[in-house]
């Protein structure tokens, strides 16, 4: 089971508006709902106690009381100071030493709960469509593409072929060129951008098998995809979307390139090698 806070912040934006204030409340301050009964978090947030009950089941939960132990039990997991757990608003004043641990404990702890909530049977299918797949289309922009380029250009070197579109007229035109042989992988932090959604619609529409990597479970890419992977990202000031998922994103990403590498062993062992001796003539002597 995915951690409670992750999985909330996951499906918030798609939650009605009394369920959204209910979601609002737990991630606002976990430890008080985890101490409260039902009827005080139901008079908190103005609503009824067969709403909250309907908010529990639609997290995947039997009802309020294993919410609070969800809630419970994941804050005994997490060490972390009060200041280092929060969404971090960095002040004028605030020390680079600050900055540092408040930075690190706020990956460490997107990274933690990225691969405690991955479905390692869906990076399975994944991996097993990347391996079989004629071609492999790449659809980011923004931050996203960064981690995007990064996967294409490690699966090119292993004789993966594949390309990485961030323009939406080159991506769509290559997307409607796509069949059941090949795959269409999206990567968007919110799942809502419209220049990586619409490619992947088309690719899966032609029948290639779509993967994308989100935020968002419920988030439009998602629903483009026949294979979803969720990160666990929070949004920091200075640090917002693809930015504040880059490191989970990458997780991800690893997970399927390591996995392609295992299953092509011999292959990209032999590539990866002629790959390093290649580069290494390019390597300036020391000094």
């Amino acid at each position: 089971m995915s951690p409670i806070l992750a999985r909330i912040r996951g499906v918030e934006p798609t939650l009605t508006a009394t369920h959204r204030r209910i979601a609002e409340m737990i991630l606002a301050d976990p430890a008080a709902v985890a101490a409260s009964t039902i009827g005080e978090l139901a008079e908190r947030c103005g609503t009824s106690l067969t709403t909250v009950t309907r908010f529990c089941r639609e997290l995947g939960l039997a009802g309020y009381p294993e919410l609070r132990l969800a809630l419970a039990a994941e804050l005994g997991r997490n060490d972390a100071t009060p200041r280092e757990q929060s969404l971090i608003a960095f002040s004028p004043d605030d020390p680079a030493s600050l900055v540092l641990r408040s930075l690190l404990a706020s990956d460490m702890r997107a990274m933690e709960e990225t691969a405690a909530q991955l479905d390692l049977e869906a990076v399975d299918r994944a991996v097993s469509a990347l391996v079989g797949a004629r071609f492999i289309d790449f659809f980011a922009v923004a931050g996203s593409a960064g981690v995007a380029m990064d996967l294409h250009l490690r699966l090119h070197a292993i004789g993966r072929p594949g390309a990485l579109w961030t323009d939406v007229h080159s991506a769509v035109c290559s997307a409607n060129a796509r069949d059941g042989q090949d795959v269409a992988l999206g990567i968007s932090h919110s799942g809502t951008t419209a220049e990586v959604v619409e490619p992947l619609a088309i690719a899966r529409k032609r029948g290639a098998t779509t993967i994308a990597v989100t935020n968002f479970p419920r988030s439009p890419l998602a629903e483009a995809a026949d294979i979803i992977l969720t990160t666990a990202a929070q949004d920091t000031p200075f640090r917002a979307g693809g930015v504040a998922a880059r490191h989970t994103q990458m997780l991800v990403l690893d997970c399927l390139y390591i996995g392609v590498v295992q299953r092509t062993h011999e292959t990209s062992n032999q590539l990866l090698t002629a790959a390093t001796d290649a580069v290494a003539k390019h390597r300036l002597p020391p000094r």
